[in-house]
């Protein structure tokens, strides 16, 4: 019996960027004040968990999820603020279950989605479709092809793990479970879970990798390309997008983990500050308890511009009296 093997092409662009990948793994593996930064790794983690919840319309800010995660309480919707601790919980549990196994799969699912839906941890019996806000990318295949379906995704996996490399491998599986939607509900946060895990299981850097939030900022070219890639019948577009992303997110962690940890003065500066909010010079003097603007400008937020923890609204006109400070 002919086994399946869903249907993509490896490009020279693809073999490029998988080489630009390999070398910037090759160094943050050497990077031992990375391994060294656990806020680094928690706050990507954070990262992660935010932006793959906020593409399927969770409405937490980052600044919730963070606190949600703290044990903070947190005013919001139960189901968003469970979804948080699910998530969590899920993410932490990489390279604790085998991405190759369709019952571990099965079981994350049940994670994922404890508390917030009636069938967690079993394929859909409904049918289904994939939307971008409320317009139908594609429908689903029929609920009752989904087992073999599955069952056919997990063997090709298995057989092409052998030979094919993880970051295309684990693209193609990511758009393939994203068509083929198996469950209720979920499928988008396992999907980005699962590919994860597939690439932890190549280089543990991936676990604190927030591709996820890449992919949030580039969330509708997200779905052009899995729309583009059911319209070809082929994963390529889709695989080539999610190399891309994955190129940039470790180019974005690398320069995190190049920093020399926060002064003190920082770290006080980043607790007044909730991310993505902007403040005046005044509002951050107050918030910190200080009268002098040069203090401020030496000790707190030169150094933490410096370092990228904070930027300008108006970076172009930095001695604007309009000018805000945003932590990111």
């Amino acid at each position: 019996m002919k086994h399946y093997t869903p249907p993509f092409n490896i490009t020279n662009a693809m073999v490029s960027t998988i080489s630009t990948i390999a070398e910037m793994v090759g160094r943050m593996s050497n990077y031992r004040d990375f391994e060294a930064k656990p806020q680094l790794r928690r706050n990507n983690r954070i990262r992660s968990i935010h932006s793959s919840l906020a593409i399927e319309a969770n409405s937490l800010s980052l600044d919730e999820v963070k606190g949600v995660i703290e044990g903070k309480t947190v005013l919001g919707p139960k189901k968003e603020i469970q979804e948080v601790l699910n998530a969590y919980q899920a993410y932490d549990e990489i390279g604790a279950f085998d991405p190759y196994s369709l019952k571990d799969l099965k079981r994350m699912h049940g994670v994922m989605t404890a508390l917030t839906m009636a069938q967690t941890g079993v394929f859909r019996s409904d049918e289904e479709g994939v939307f971008n806000g409320n317009q139908c990318i594609f429908m689903a295949p029929p609920a009752k092809l989904v087992p073999q379906l599955m069952a056919d995704l997990f063997g090709w996996m298995r057989e092409a793990s052998r030979d094919v490399h993880p970051l295309i491998l684990s693209s193609v599986f990511h758009y393939e479970f994203v068509f083929i939607h198996p469950f209720a509900d979920g499928n988008g946060r396992m999907a980005r879970l699962w590919q994860t895990a597939l690439l932890a299981q190549w280089n543990p850097v991936f676990q604190y990798l927030p591709i996820e939030s890449q992919v949030y900022t580039f969330q509708q070219e997200y779905y052009q390309a899995i729309a583009a890639c059911h319209t070809a019948g082929s994963a390529t577009e889709f695989v080539r997008f999610m190399l891309s992303m994955i190129a940039q997110s470790l180019e974005m962690t690398q320069i995190q983990a190049a920093h020399v940890a926060p002064s003190e003065y920082v770290r006080r500066l980043l607790e007044v500050m909730t991310y993505d909010v902007p403040y005046t010079t005044l509002q951050l003097l107050d918030a910190l308890g200080l009268k002098s603007k040069e203090t401020l400008r030496r000790h707190y937020l030169g150094p933490a511009l410096a370092d990228g923890l904070v930027v300008m609204s108006m970076p172009e006109k930095p001695t604007s009296r309009n000018q805000r400070y945003i932590k990111t």
